[in-house]
C-alpha cells in the first residue's frame, strides 16, 4: 500500500470519528438527518470524496443509512451489527430458540422491573396504547399466527426503551430474534397468554410495581419456554 493510500485511509478514519462525535454531541437519534455532503465537507475541512468514503464506512457499520432522494440519516440500528452473536451459523434452530428464550428469562424480567421504576407518565400512556393495539392486532389475526410478531416486538422494544438503561436498547435485537424464533414453533397457542401477560406487565409498569412487573414478565417467558420445549419434542 502506498503512502498516499495510507494517508487517505487515515483521513477517512478521522472523518468517520468526527461524524460519530457530531452525532453524539448533537444528541442525534435514530432517524435524525445529518447535514448534506457539502455541509459536512465544509464543517470538517475535507473534500466531498473523503466525506463520501466516511459515510460509506458508517453505513457498513449500521450507524448511518441513505434514503434515496432524501439524504443521510442515523440508522435505526444505531451501530448494532445485523448478527452480533453469529446466530445465523447455528444449525440447530430449535435449540437456538430455547437458548434465546433462556437469555430472555435472564434479562427481560429485570428490564420490566426497571421500566416500572423509571417510566414517566407520557411513556406509560404510550405503552397502554401499544398494549391495546397489540391486543387488537392479535385478536384480529388469530388464525394467522405470524401476524402478531411485529406489534409484539414493538411492545417489548418499548418496555426496554422505558427502562431508561442505555445498554438495554442494544439488547433489543437479541430479544427480537428470540421472539421471531419461538413464534414459528409455538404458532397460535400462545395468543391468549400473550394478551393476558402483556396486560399484566403494562398494569405493573403503570402502577410502578417493580415486583409484579418482573414476575409477570418472568411468567410470560416461562410459558413461552415450555412451548418451545414441547416443539423440540415433536
Amino acid at each position: 500500500m502506498s503512502a498516499n493510500e495510507n494517508t487517505a485511509q487515515s483521513l477517512t478514519s478521522k472523518v468517520v470519528d468526527a461524524i460519530i462525535y457530531y452525532i453524539i454531541e448533537n444528541n442525534l437519534q435514530a432517524g435524525n438527518k445529518l447535514p448534506n455532503e457539502d455541509t459536512l465537507a465544509s464543517m470538517l475541512n475535507v473534500g466531498r470524496g473523503t466525506v463520501r468514503e466516511a459515510v460509506k464506512a458508517l453505513i457498513s457499520r449500521n450507524i448511518l443509512t441513505i434514503r434515496r432522494g432524501a439524504g443521510t440519516y442515523v440508522s435505526e440500528k444505531y451501530g448494532i451489527a445485523d448478527d452480533p452473536l453469529g446466530l445465523t451459523f447455528m444449525p440447530d434452530k430449535r435449540k437456538l430458540a430455547l437458548d434465546l428464550t433462556d437469555i430472555r428469562i435472564m434479562i427481560e424480567p429485570e428490564i420490566a422491573m426497571l421500566a416500572s421504576q423509571n417510566a414517566n407518565g407520557k411513556e406509560v400512556a404510550e405503552l397502554e396504547v401499544l398494549c391495546d393495539e397489540t391486543e387488537n392486532w392479535i385478536l384480529s389475526h388469530r388464525q394467522q399466527h405470524l401476524m402478531h410478531i411485529h406489534p409484539d416486538l414493538k411492545y417489548h422494544a418499548k418496555i426496554a426503551q422505558f427502562s431508561h438503561n442505555s445498554v438495554v436498547k442494544n439488547l433489543v435485537p437479541i430479544i427480537y430474534s428470540s421472539i421471531e424464533m419461538h413464534v414459528d414453533f409455538t404458532q397460535s397457542k400462545l395468543v391468549d397468554d400473550t394478551i393476558f401477560f402483556h396486560r399484566k406487565i403494562f398494569e405493573a409498569i403503570r402502577d410502578h410495581n417493580a415486583t409484579q412487573a418482573r414476575d409477570a414478565m418472568l411468567m410470560h417467558l416461562m410459558i413461552s419456554r415450555r412451548e418451545v420445549e414441547k416443539a423440540n419434542l415433536r
